[in-house]
């Protein structure tokens, strides 16, 4: 292994050497453009170093099979461009793994197929992988692998989602995908619209799915028939009066009055209304501030890291751990451009400490990945050679390989 680390470094620094460097000789400029020769030289280390890095991260062991998934995703769309077939191999391994997560009751953390790369037949066997009670929670994959392979991937999963909708399980997004290429106005749009508002599925974890249902009766109740349009938005008003009042809630009921009283006009709606106490009851609540939910992240500011004097090294120990990473990679970043490195060492050296903490007091709300992801892309902008080495001492195999993987995703950056 540090055999390995030491050939990539010295290929990494060769890269960096001066154009003028290999133009020792006045004849040999004379014979070829100035530099011409430095830069391919450059450009085939900095491939390999990204190579090499691949390789290392996906050979380590990551034991949760939602890491693993992280490391085949990354390691997929950095070698994509560069190596197709190994990027198959990766994706072929993943698209397994991503149907096993499925099928075992999780829900993949990211999906193998929005990296690219993907061998469309392995895309349509994933369909046929997935149980047809588990669409819901596959909806990310799905959609995903319908994008990437939408020839081979459509008709599996129309068949997946009509024979799930059957038995009562809706799945709203990837429904509403294949009735955008259908057409609204297509016998299977309308047919499957009608069913979908016919069997909403109860329970309060349903509330998030409500935008995603409100935008189907959006798309599709301009062209379908009035009577059609008018029974599902009074059952889809009636479906979210099982729910509190509240931001999602008042959203979905402010998208469905509005097209609501588009399409059937303000009498009919008020008539229609008038049928359903509970509809009717819900409908009253229309105008109340909505939007989508989102966890609340927390705020760093490279601008404002840019700006700090002196040394801030005092105030961040005193932060949480993953903020503390953020910012110390902020403030790293920051220096290290201006071109205090001694400084911006101290801040990276900080920022990776902190990440030790972080991974292993992960949870499932906090996504810690994305953390080791923004430090290491930060150091790597700096000095990739130095943020692979700081990957590599990092505690947790997984952290190391998503670490290696961000500071090669910087260098395939830095080629373009």
């Amino acid at each position: 292994m540090q055999k390995k680390f030491a050939n990539i470094a010295f290929a990494l620094v060769l890269a960096a050497l001066p154009a003028a460097a290999g133009a020792a000789s006045p004849r040999a400029t004379k014979a070829a453009r100035p530099g011409a020769g430095s830069q391919v030289a450059r450009k085939q280390a900095k491939q390999k170093f990204v190579l090499d890095v691949v390789r290392m991260a996906v050979a380590l062991p990551q034991p949760d099979p939602q890491d693993r998934l992280r490391v085949l995703n990354s390691a997929t769309g950095v070698i994509g461009p560069m190596n197709s077939a190994m990027a198959r191999q990766f994706t072929t391994e993943g698209a397994r793994l991503e149907a096993e997560l499925i099928a075992g009751g999780g829900r993949p953390a990211v999906s193998i197929f929005s990296a690219g790369s993907v061998d469309c037949a392995v895309a349509a066997q994933f369909m046929d992988m997935v149980p047809q009670d588990a669409v819901a929670r596959a909806e990310d994959s799905l959609l995903a692998a319908l994008s990437v392979c939408p020839n081979t991937t459509r008709e599996p999963l129309r068949r997946k989602l009509e024979a799930a909708l059957e038995n009562g399980i809706v799945s709203a997004r990837p429904l509403l995908a294949l009735m955008e290429t259908s057409g609204p106005s297509s016998r299977w749009s309308q047919e499957t619209f009608t069913k979908m508002f016919s069997a909403l599925p109860k329970g309060a974890e349903q509330l998030a799915e409500a935008p995603n249902y409100a935008a189907m009766l959006i798309q599709m109740a301009p062209a379908v028939e009035k009577d059609v349009a008018k029974d599902a938005g009074v059952r889809f008003l009636e479906w979210l009066g099982q729910f509190g009042q509240g931001s999602q809630r008042n959203l979905a009921v402010n998208m469905a009055m509005g097209v609501l009283r588009d399409t059937l006009g303000e009498a009919k709606l008020r008539e229609a209304l008038a049928s359903n106490v509970v509809a009717q009851s819900v409908a009253g609540t229309e105008g109340q501030p909505g939007e989508i939910e989102h966890p609340e992240e927390e705020s760093v500011s490279v601008l404002e890291a840019m700006g700090a004097k002196g040394d801030q090294s005092e105030r961040l120990r005193g932060l949480p751990a993953s903020l503390r990473a953020r910012e110390a990679a902020a403030h790293g970043f920051a220096t290290g451009t201006r071109g205090d490195r001694k400084l911006a060492d101290r801040y990276f050296d900080m920022a990776y400490s902190a990440l030790d903490e972080v991974w292993s007091g992960r949870t499932p709300e906090k996504n810690v990945p994305a953390v080791v992801e923004e430090v290491s892309e930060a150091a790597a902008q700096v000095d990739a050679v130095a943020a692979l080495q700081r990957a590599q001492r990092l505690t947790e195999p997984s952290a190391q390989a998503i670490s290696m993987l961000a500071v090669a995703r910087v260098v395939v950056g830095s080629q373009n």
